[in-house]
């Protein structure tokens, strides 16, 4: 056999499959959406976390109690299902705390969820949910980076109406808003984390969830000042 046709084989046979090559350039179109973000999305996800926290403060079912025990607020608008999104489920949100120096609360930090399932229905649709940290073990879980929710911190579909006695003992409880009202629900398994990239945008630098939260070393985002203000005016401790 000639070299040059030893050549050709080994030519033929290390060449890339073309279709390996175009569902790998389909999946990298796809999750491209995933993967951008933009200081623009951010504050769009701040201004209707903002709106899903007043919705949920005006709910009569929710009570106030509760809202007001909480050390730390995670909100979480449109989560969906269905998306390219690593798990099936995904979403992101800010998390706020309160400042111990003060009573007030923090700028808000993003957080990205994923794995979660109860309420969500397959082909994009979407749901909000209020993730409130009851306690500091709590907040120490998620600061520490990824927390699997009733593995590293214990979480609780929150109570409501006269349930509210039951709130002690749960580091985490959680509610989803469906058709209007919030109830509470369980997210056992689904994993909270810092999207630093979304915190390095809204602040311009490299940034913990931390230092954000705890270390009160920056402004608050003119998106998040509804809500901050928000949760001053109504649960600020003195």
């Amino acid at each position: 056999m000639s070299p040059s046709v030893v050549t050709k084989i080994g030519t033929r046979v290390n060449k890339p499959c073309p279709r390996v090559l175009l569902v790998s350039m389909f999946m990298i179109v796809l999750a491209l959406p995933v993967w951008a973000g933009s200081k623009a999305k951010d504050e769009e996800t701040l201004q209707n976390a903002t709106n899903v926290l007043q919705q949920m403060l005006s709910d009569q079912n929710i009570p106030s109690d509760v809202i007001a025990k909480a050390n730390c607020v995670i909100v979480l608008p449109n989560v969906k299902k269905g998306g390219f999104i690593v798990g099936g489920t995904g979403g992101r949100g800010p998390m706020v705390c309160r400042i111990t120096s003060t009573g007030k609360w923090s700028a808000p930090a993003m957080y990205s969820i994923g794995g979660m399932s109860a309420g969500l229905q397959a082909g994009g649709s979407s749901s909000d949910y209020v993730l409130l940290v009851m306690n500091e073990k709590g907040v120490n879980a998620i600061l520490n980076g990824k927390t699997v929710l009733g593995t590293d911190a214990t979480a609780a579909a929150g109570p409501s109406g006269a349930a509210a006695a039951s709130a002690s003992g749960s580091d985490i409880l959680t509610y989803k808003r469906a058709k209007g009202l919030f109830a509470g629900v369980s997210l056992g398994g689904a994993s909270l984390e810092p999207d630093n990239e979304a915190n390095q945008r809204l602040y311009g630098r490299s940034i913990t969830a931390q230092e954000i939260l705890q270390a009160n070393t920056v402004p608050t985002p003119i998106a998040a000042q509804g809500m901050v203000s928000l949760l001053d005016s109504k649960y600020a401790k003195y």
